[in-house]
């Protein structure tokens, strides 16, 4: 198997990685949200960061979404260039979110995380996904 043809599955097995984490950190965010306070909070704070954090693992979902999609309509299977930056930045994310998990990194890192890792794949997924859409031909 040459390294170009080993790019769909390790990107496949990258982006269902970070998927895992995103949804374990959606599960067991008390300990995250927790980490973001500071140590005399009210109720009110904690239900701030909690949303703030239900709205971040939310739409990083919903950039699985758009990905995925992608991904298996076959658009960007095959394209080189976007397989090896979805596996580098989900890589990494899979990498820096143990880091929050385990370390329990402010909530704010989250942010930097989602736009390196998340965004920037998906939205280029939506580029090549126009792309294709509008270089399509109309039959004759």
């Amino acid at each position: 198997m040459s390294a170009i043809s080993s790019l769909v599955p390790a990107r496949f097995l990258t982006l269902i990685a970070h998927l895992v984490i995103v949804i374990t950190i959606f599960w067991s965010r008390e300990n995250n949200v927790l980490a973001c306070l500071p140590l005399q909070y009210t109720q009110q704070d904690y239900n701030n960061k909690d949303t703030e954090l239900i709205v971040a693992l939310s739409v990083t979902l919903g950039m699985f979404a758009i990905e995925l999609a992608g991904f298996f309509s076959g658009i960007s299977m095959f394209n080189n260039s976007q397989s090896l930056l979805s596996l580098v930045a989900h890589c990494s994310a899979a990498v820096t979110l143990s880091f929050f998990v385990f370390r329990k990194w402010e909530c704010w890192t989250y942010w930097y995380i989602f736009g390196f890792c998340s965004a920037l794949p998906a939205l280029i997924e939506i580029v090549l996904f126009i792309a294709v859409l509008g270089m399509k031909k109309k039959p004759l």
